[in-house]
């Protein structure tokens, strides 16, 4: 089949490249200028593996006002913030026949999807693959070829022949995916799984394979698990994971799979970009008030994550200045009085 993904950032390339590689024809759709530009310059975009073995690797990228291609399958790859705005842009080559796919981190992406895509041709997948792109133009794959996996289910809970035939050739290109009827409970399964390893290694500047040596790291861990499965068992979600293979996951993942790499939040963070964090521990703070319960802890993480955020961006020194200034000026009417 013919895919198109929308949103070419570090896991949007990886997914694009992979299925190229495995012999399938891929176009890119993104909205980024120096994205765009920088990867029509150099004829491609730089791919490395674990920062080793970096090549150019021809692909074709466009703005979503410049393409108009005809593919069978959407990929889905923004952020959960910027997906109303790129489905705009890209609605014109949308049509009845497509399928959307989407492994977004986060929660919300799923309501707008069905605002231009039927349940029976959304896929909702997580994503277990880590990815960075160092800049414009450069991707680096974390852990060795065919490392990672993927869950996905189709959005009815019945996959069809179409839904089958994706995840075929999803296998050949090395994504490793297990094809599930628990739509919300696979979705939810990822997005508890980022609001321990994204959210703790973001605020600590840490790498998962730094955060898992911690000796704490397994009690920061559960407490984040026992709140999330306590939500998700009063909102009627069953995941797909028990509470301690849910931990289980996340230590694999975190010593094994991806021990190098930096969650996509400390990327946005440390880019002074915004998170997702209300995506993330948000929403899971938000969905259990629904049912008279308080995730406090991942309330209180996602504050702090915003007060990170806000750090990163505040102008020490134009504040240091001023309150010299307002010093200064209150002197001055001191020693006239």
């Amino acid at each position: 089949m013919k895919y198109t993904v929308v949103g070419a950032g570090a896991m949007g390339l990886r997914y694009g490249v992979l299925l190229q590689d495995a012999g399938f024809d891929v176009d890119f759709v993104d909205t980024w200028e120096d994205q765009v530009e920088t990867i029509r310059n150099q004829k491609g975009v730089y791919v490395s593996r674990d920062g080793q073995n970096k090549h150019l690797v021809p692909v074709n990228i466009y703005y979503p006002e410049d393409y108009h291609g005809n593919p069978d399958v959407l990929i889905f790859f923004t952020k959960q913030y910027q997906l109303a705005d790129f489905l705009k842009r890209s609605a014109h080559f949308f049509n009845e026949k497509q399928y959307a796919v989407t492994c977004m981190n986060g929660m919300g992406h799923i309501e707008k999807l069905n605002q231009y895509f039927p349940k029976e041709r959304v896929l909702g997948g997580t994503a277990l693959i880590g990815t960075v792109l160092n800049q414009a133009g450069d991707v680096d794959f974390i852990g060795a070829k065919g490392a990672g996996s993927m869950n996905i289910a189709n959005e009815t809970e019945a996959p069809d022949q179409m839904t089958h035939q994706i995840v075929d050739e999803f296998t050949q290109a090395g994504l490793n995916p297990n094809l599930t009827t628990n739509f919300l409970g696979t979705l939810m399964a990822k997005v508890i799984f980022n609001s321990v390893v994204n959210t703790l290694c973001t605020m600590f500047k840490i790498r998962m394979g730094e955060y898992i040596q911690s000796p704490v790291a397994k009690k920061l861990g559960v407490q984040l698990i026992n709140e999330a499965f306590d939500v998700c068992e009063r909102a009627g979600v069953t995941l797909l994971n028990t509470r301690q293979e849910e931990w289980e996951t996340v230590s694999y993942v975190s010593r094994i799979s991806n021990p190098l790499h930096f969650p996509s939040m400390y990327q946005d963070i440390s880019k002074n970009r915004q998170t997702e964090v209300d995506y993330i521990n948000g929403y899971i703070y938000e969905l259990g008030l629904k049912y008279h319960y308080e995730a406090k802890t991942h309330d209180f993480l996602r504050n702090l994550v915003h007060l990170a955020e806000f750090s990163g961006t505040f102008d020490v020194d134009g504040y240091i200045q001023s309150v010299l200034e307002k010093d200064k000026k209150q002197a001055e009417v001191s020693k006239e009085d």
